[in-house]
């Protein structure tokens, strides 16, 4: 009796004996300084280029210009003589003789304004067009037309039509940008797939719905694309449309920069103009970038 108890005690404890433990493993995750040095590696090569790119310009430009008869000022006495208006851009005297702020400030109000009416615009009668055959035969000569006149040409016909500088600017604003934008959405609306517009009949989407659902989804990256080449438009019209219009913005700056021979401020506030360009065509891209899902240029 013994005997057979002690077989069955070893029977009954050897499988126990022998499961082995249940050992989860969870992924390995990288290091936080492998995440930052990959951060930082893909930084790199995305600024230091440019930056070299411009310190060489900036060299050249400093060792050509520092020469005797030079007509341009070289880029040590543009900081000297422009340091005022760089470190305090918000002075505001009275009248005309403001800081460097308020007059990109007033421009680009100006611009927000021209533009956002352009996009509005110009999406409306981009989408006829390319929906409509008759609209797009009896607009589109007259569209392509019309977006071949220079900006400054429209800026005397306006200042009849208003007599007041702020919606003649405006005005100029919107009739220069909204071409690209009423060609590109057009050509967006014409190439929706056949499939889309089979599927939104299956379904029976109404006018309404199709526009919403399928028409602007398909046709946003098209659409992104003219609303990037139109803020750029917007920002090329305005600067030489206060040129001539006066007040205050940025435009007007770099004319009365030129009647008093302030050339250095005039370098720095084309230096502005093309920093602010640059975002302003980026933020536009970002937007295209999240609102198609990655599918419009950037």
């Amino acid at each position: 009796m013994n005997m057979t108890a002690t077989k069955i005690e070893v029977e009954t404890a050897t499988p126990a004996a022998t499961i082995a433990p249940v050992v989860t493993l969870t992924p390995k995750r990288p290091p936080r300084t492998e995440a930052y040095a990959r951060m930082a590696r893909e930084t790199a090569v995305r600024v230091i280029p440019p930056l070299v790119v411009i310190a060489l310009l900036t060299l050249v430009w400093e060792l050509v210009c520092r020469r005797a008869g030079s007509a341009l000022p070289p880029p040590s006495k543009v900081f000297a003589d422009t340091k005022e208006l760089i470190f305090d851009p918000f002075f505001d005297r009275g009248g005309i003789d403001k800081g460097v702020f308020w007059h990109l400030s007033a421009s680009l109000q100006r611009v927000a304004f021209g533009y956002s009416l352009s996009a509005i615009a110009g999406i409306a009668l981009g989408v006829l067009v390319g929906q409509s055959v008759w609209a797009m035969r009896g607009l589109d000569p007259l569209f392509q037309v019309l977006r071949t006149i220079p900006p400054l040409a429209w800026l005397p016909l306006s200042l009849a039509a208003f007599r007041d500088g702020q919606p003649s600017a405006i005005f100029v604003i919107f009739i220069t940008s909204i071409w690209p934008i009423i060609i590109n959405t057009a050509v967006g609306i014409r190439n929706i797939p056949q499939d889309y517009r089979n599927v939104a009949a299956v379904v029976q989407l109404n006018p309404l719905e199709f526009f919403a659902k399928i028409m602007i989804p398909a046709a946003a990256p098209y659409i992104f694309t003219g609303l990037r080449i139109g803020i750029g438009l917007s920002w090329l019209a305005i600067v030489a449309a206060e040129m001539l219009i006066g007040g205050v913005g940025i435009g007007f700056f770099i004319w009365d920069a030129w009647n008093s021979s302030h050339i250095s401020e005039i370098i720095l506030a084309l230096f502005y103009v093309g920093i602010i360009g640059f975002v302003l065509d980026r933020l536009i891209a970002g937007l295209g970038k999240v609102v198609t899902r990655g599918t419009a240029q950037n």
